[in-house]
C-alpha cells in the first residue's frame, strides 16, 4: 500500500473515532441529564405539601367563604372537616378570627361521644392573612382524663384525712368532757387511738402510692424466695386474723424464685391477704398458693367472702374504689392497697389477676417472671402437703382440700 493511501485510510478512521465519540457522549450528557432531572431534589413546596400531610395534628386552611381549602387525613379524624365542610363551631370561631385577627382556642369535642374517635378535641384558630385561616386541633383526651383523676384524687386524699382527723378532734373534746371519769377516758382514748392509727396507714400508703407510680427510683432488683416472702406477709396479717377469726392455709415450700423487691412484694401480697380478712365472715378461711406457670410464678390468695359484682372488677384497682365503702372503713381500709399491689407488680413486669364470684369468694392472683430456681433442701418446710394452684375457682376448692399447714389467725 502507498503512503498516499495509508494516510487517507488513517484519516478517514481517526474522523469515524470523532463521530463515533461526539454520538456518544451527547448520549451519555443526555442520559446524565435525565438522571438528574429524576433525582432533583423535593422543592420548599414539596417539603411544606408533606410535613402538612404529616402533621400529628388536624390542620384544615379555610377560605372566608367558608370552603376547606386544603386539610390533612388527622383533620378528618379528629372532626374538624366533616364530608369536605367545615365543622360548624370551627367556622363560627374561623369568622371571629377574620374580624379581630387574634388566634383563638375552640372546644370541637364529639357531641355525642360513641367510644370510637376521640372523647376530646381542642383546637387553635390563626389567621393566615387574606381572608384565610388555619385550624390546628389536638386529640386532648389523655390531658382530660389525667386531670381528671387528678382532681377526684385530691377530692378523695382531702376526704380521707378529713374523717379520721375530724374523729380525732371529736373523741379529744369527748375525752376532756369525762376526765373525772376513767372508764369513759379509757373508751374514748382507744377510739383516738384508732383513728390516729388509721391516719397512719394512709399516709404510709399514700407515700408508698407516690414512690411506686412518680419518677423515685425503685430499689436494685434482686433473687427473691417466694417462700419467704409468703412467710413474711402472713406475719404482718397475722393480728388481723385473729382478731376476725380467719384461719390462713397455706401450701408447702415451693422453692421458687423470682427478681425483685422483697420487701415491695411482700407488702402487695400482705395487702392481698389483708384484704380477704377484711372481706370473709367470721370463722372462715382464707388460702394461700403457689406455683410455676411456664415463665411465670404465680401467688393466689383465696377467699370465701361476700365476692365481686362484675360490674365492680375493674375498678378495685383504682385508688380509693370501695365495693363495700362501709364496711371498708370499719375495718380500716384506705381504699389504695389494691392500687399498691396492681403498681408493684407492673414495677417487676408482672400483674395481678381477680377472678371473682358474689356469694362465692374472690381469687386474686400475683404473676411475675420467674427468677432462677434455689436449691430448697435445706429451708424449712411450711408443713403440710399443700397442693399446686389451680386455675380459679378451682384454687378455693383445692385449697380446702390441700391440707396445707392452718395458721390459726394467721
Amino acid at each position: 500500500m502507498t503512503a498516499l493511501a495509508c494516510s487517507l485510510l488513517a484519516a478517514a478512521a481517526l474522523g469515524l473515532g470523532l463521530m463515533v465519540g461526539v454520538v456518544w457522549g451527547g448520549k451519555r450528557a443526555r442520559n446524565r441529564s435525565r438522571r438528574r432531572d429524576d433525582e432533583r431534589m423535593p422543592t420548599l413546596a414539596d417539603l411544606l405539601q408533606r410535613v402538612f400531610r404529616s402533621s400529628g395534628a388536624g390542620l384544615a386552611v379555610l377560605s372566608d367563604t367558608g370552603d376547606v381549602v386544603l386539610h390533612n387525613p388527622r383533620a378528618a379524624d379528629l372532626g374538624v372537616v366533616h364530608s369536605g365542610l367545615p365543622d360548624a363551631r370551627a367556622w363560627a370561631v374561623c369568622q371571629q378570627v377574620l374580624r379581630k385577627g387574634t388566634p383563638r382556642d375552640v372546644d370541637l369535642s364529639p357531641l355525642a361521644y360513641r367510644g370510637r374517635e376521640p372523647a376530646a378535641v381542642l383546637a387553635t384558630v390563626r389567621s393566615l392573612g387574606d381572608g384565610f385561616t388555619v385550624v390546628e386541633a389536638a386529640d386532648t383526651s389523655e390531658a382530660v382524663r389525667l386531670e381528671a383523676t387528678r382532681r377526684d384524687f385530691v377530692a378523695n386524699v382531702s376526704h380521707e384525712l378529713k374523717t379520721p382527723v375530724g374523729a380525732v378532734g371529736l373523741l379529744t373534746e369527748a375525752v376532756l368532757d369525762a376526765a373525772d371519769d376513767p372508764d369513759e377516758v379509757r373508751r374514748f382514748g382507744s377510739k383516738i387511738l384508732h383513728e390516729a392509727a388509721r391516719l397512719g396507714n394512709l399516709v404510709t400508703e399514700l407515700i408508698a402510692l407516690s414512690r411506686l407510680t412518680g419518677a423515685e427510683r425503685l430499689p436494685e432488683l434482686a433473687a427473691v424466695e417466694i417462700d419467704e416472702v409468703v412467710r413474711e406477709a402472713l406475719t404482718r396479717c397475722r393480728l388481723s386474723a385473729e382478731s376476725a377469726g380467719i384461719a390462713i392455709t397455706v401450701d408447702s415450700s415451693s422453692g421458687l424464685v423470682v427478681d425483685g423487691d422483697q420487701t415491695l412484694l411482700v407488702t402487695a401480697l400482705s395487702n392481698l391477704v389483708e384484704n380477704a380478712i377484711a372481706y370473709s365472715p367470721q370463722g372462715a378461711s382464707v388460702s394461700v398458693t403457689r406455683r410455676r406457670s411456664g415463665e411465670l410464678i404465680e401467688v393466689a390468695v383465696t377467699d370465701r367472702g361476700i365476692g365481686i359484682a362484675p360490674e365492680h372488677q375493674k375498678r378495685v384497682f383504682e385508688r380509693f374504689f370501695r365495693v363495700d365503702p362501709a364496711r371498708s372503713r370499719a375495718t380500716g381500709g384506705t381504699g389504695l392497697g389494691l392500687a399498691i399491689v396492681k403498681h408493684v407488680l407492673a414495677n417487676h413486669g408482672g400483674e395481678v389477676r381477680l377472678w371473682s364470684r358474689p356469694g362465692t369468694g374472690s381469687t386474686f392472683t400475683m404473676r411475675l417472671p420467674a427468677g432462677d430456681a434455689v436449691n430448697d433442701t435445706d429451708q424449712e418446710p411450711d408443713a403440710g402437703d399443700g397442693a399446686p394452684l389451680t386455675t380459679p375457682p378451682d384454687s378455693a376448692r383445692t385449697a380446702e382440700r390441700a391440707g396445707g399447714p392452718t395458721w390459726p389467725g394467721c
